[in-house]
C-alpha cells in the first residue's frame, strides 16, 4: 500500500477500513457514512446522530476520524472506528446506547461493542466509552495488513489518553498510549509486518532480518 501522505489517500483508506469493518464485524448492515478528517482536539472521532450529508437523494450520517490524533497506532484507530460504527449500528436499531445528549454510554453500548473486539472500560462522566482494541481486533489488524496513517495534523490540546471527549491543557507531558503492536521492516526492501509480540523475523525476499521500527 503507498503511503497515506495525502489527505484524499487517507480518506480512501478509512473507506476501505470501514468497509471491512462492516463486513466482519456487522454483516454489511451498516449504511454507509461519509468518512470525515476533521480536527476535533477534544475526542479521537465521532459520528453524528442524524444524516447530515446527502449522497444523490440519500442521507448519510458523518463519521469522523480526528485530525489530530489520526497517527495513532492503526489498531487504536480502527478501536475508534468501530466505537462510532456501533453508534451508527444501535441508531439503525432503534437501540437507545446513550443518553444526556449522546455523551453518557450505557451498558446497551457496552454489549454491543464488546461483541465486536473492543474492551470498554466505564469513564465517570461519560459512561462505558473508554474503548482499547482486544488482542482479537489487533490480529484482525494484522491480518488485515493493516498500517499506521502517517498524515496528521499536530494538535493544540492534549487529551488524557484512553478518555474520549476530556481535555488537559497543562504544560506537563502525558505519555502517550502503549502501542497494541510491533511494527518491524527490512532495512533493503522496506516491507513490513506486524506481531503481538517481540519475534525473530526474515524477509523472504532479501533474506534480511527484520527489524523493529
Amino acid at each position: 500500500m503507498k503511503e497515506t501522505t495525502r489527505t484524499s489517500r487517507t480518506a480512501g483508506y478509512l473507506e476501505k477500513i470501514f468497509r471491512k469493518i462492516n463486513a466482519d464485524f456487522f454483516g454489511n448492515e451498516l449504511e454507509e457514512p461519509i468518512i470525515t478528517i476533521q480536527s476535533t482536539p477534544c475526542s479521537y472521532g465521532h459520528v453524528t446522530a442524524w444524516k447530515a450529508w446527502k449522497r444523490k437523494e440519500q442521507g448519510c450520517y458523518e463519521l469522523n476520524i480526528s485530525a489530530d490524533y489520526i497517527r495513532r497506532d492503526i489498531c487504536e484507530v480502527v478501536a475508534t472506528m468501530i466505537h462510532e460504527c456501533v453508534h451508527i449500528y444501535c441508531m439503525q436499531k432503534g437501540i437507545k446506547d446513550t443518553s444526556r445528549q449522546g455523551q453518557y454510554h450505557n451498558k446497551q453500548f457496552k454489549y454491543e461493542a464488546e461483541k465486536r473486539g473492543l474492551i470498554i472500560s466505564k469513564d465517570e462522566h461519560y459512561g462505558w466509552t473508554i474503548t482499547e482494541p482486544s488482542e482479537k481486533l489487533i490480529q484482525w489488524c494484522i491480518d488485515n495488513d493493516l498500517n499506521d496513517i502517517v498524515i496528521g495534523r499536530t494538535p493544540d490540546l492534549k487529551p488524557i489518553f484512553g478518555k474520549i471527549g476530556k481535555l488537559e491543557n497543562d504544560e506537563e507531558e502525558k505519555p502517550k498510549p502503549k502501542s497494541h503492536s510491533i511494527k518491524y521492516k527490512c532495512p533493503k526492501c522496506g516491507n513490513s509486518v506486524r506481531a503481538t509480540k517481540v519475534v525473530n523475523i526474515i524477509c523472504a525476499d532479501c533474506n534480511e532480518k527484520m527489524i523493529e521500527c
